[in-house]
């Protein structure tokens, strides 16, 4: 599956929150919050869409507890790399994971 950026922010915001309390109901301010004290500015109406579409997309779970929405991932973040490794490797390398392997070493060294 593929993310855009923001779509991607907001779940690594998410995760840090989850990884502080695992119990914790996350709310779209939250997410707001934590990506602003990383130094990620986003409105709040632009993070409450994102998670929205998320959702839609079985990424996040939309839940209510009282008046408000909460949202909880539906994968960690090991999880979401181990999916998005086997899409990656099914599309180009036909779930060859030697021929993957051998093109990271090929072409990706020089991020080491």
């Amino acid at each position: 599956m593929s993310l855009g950026t923001l779509e991607f922010e907001i779940l690594n915001s998410i995760w840090k929150l989850q990884a502080i309390d695992e119990d914790m109901n996350i709310s779209v301010k939250d997410v707001v919050d934590n990506m602003s004290a990383n130094g990620l500015e986003r409105a709040y109406t632009t993070v409450k869409t994102v998670m929205d579409r998320l959702s839609s997309k079985d990424l996040l779970v939309r839940y209510r507890a009282g008046k408000k929405f909460f949202y909880k991932t539906v994968m960690d973040k090991n999880e979401m790399a181990s999916s998005a490794i086997k899409e990656l490797s099914r599309q180009f390398f036909d779930n060859d994971a030697v021929k993957m392997i051998r093109f990271i070493e090929a072409e990706c060294l020089d991020l080491v």
